[in-house]
């Protein structure tokens, strides 16, 4: 029988549309760290590759009797200025995607070269479910500043993105990412 994380880590892999307040503890991850537009031909071969080396693992894991289902990209994303993350232009955008990898997969089953086996551990997070394009993704970013204002919050992390829907496959209207916010306690 195959894993299936986004069926046996439900807190994970779903989110209201309204924010709400999780934890989320170390999480493995194959991982590739790029610059570029998220169109741009480096974010594309880099998610092919990121694609290859989770399929490799999951090759090697099946082979051992652990098999399991790939599960979602995801992305980290971030920009190195002082201006608001969305004014600045997108061949600017910094990013790590990644693919969830089970207990078990380990940094040799990932492979060499760019795709590398890495721990995420963000700890307290907001987290909300957009439901849309991504160009609409400001309107629940907004809902949860508001709701990491209201709770005493202040964001500790990269801006992290899971794609519950493959963009090439579904309409922009139909497209679901969670939102999330590593964040701390103000003082």
């Amino acid at each position: 029988m195959k894993l299936d994380l986004a069926k046996s880590d439900k807190q994970y892999y779903t989110a209201p549309t309204d924010p709400v307040l999780r934890t989320f503890d170390g999480y493995d991850y194959a991982a590739i760290t790029g610059k570029g537009a998220p169109t741009g031909p480096e974010y594309t071969e880099a998610v092919a590759l990121l694609y290859r080396s989770a399929y490799r693992a999951k090759k090697l894991a099946k082979a051992d009797g652990r098999d399991f289902v790939v599960p979602k990209l995801e992305g980290l994303w971030w920009v190195e200025s002082d201006e608001p993350p969305l004014s600045v232009p997108r061949e600017e955008w910094h990013w790590t995607m990644m693919i969830r990898m089970p207990e078990g997969v380990t940094a040799a089953m990932i492979g060499e070269g760019p795709v590398r086996f890495e721990r995420l551990v963000e700890g307290e997070a907001v987290q909300a479910l957009h439901v849309g394009p991504y160009a609409t993704e400001p309107e629940t970013l907004a809902r949860m500043e508001a709701f990491m204002a209201a709770e005493g919050l202040a964001v500790t992390g990269r801006h992290h993105e899971i794609y519950l829907t493959d963009p090439r496959k579904s309409a922009g209207d139909r497209t679901r990412t969670i939102l999330r916010h590593p964040v701390r306690r103000s003082a």
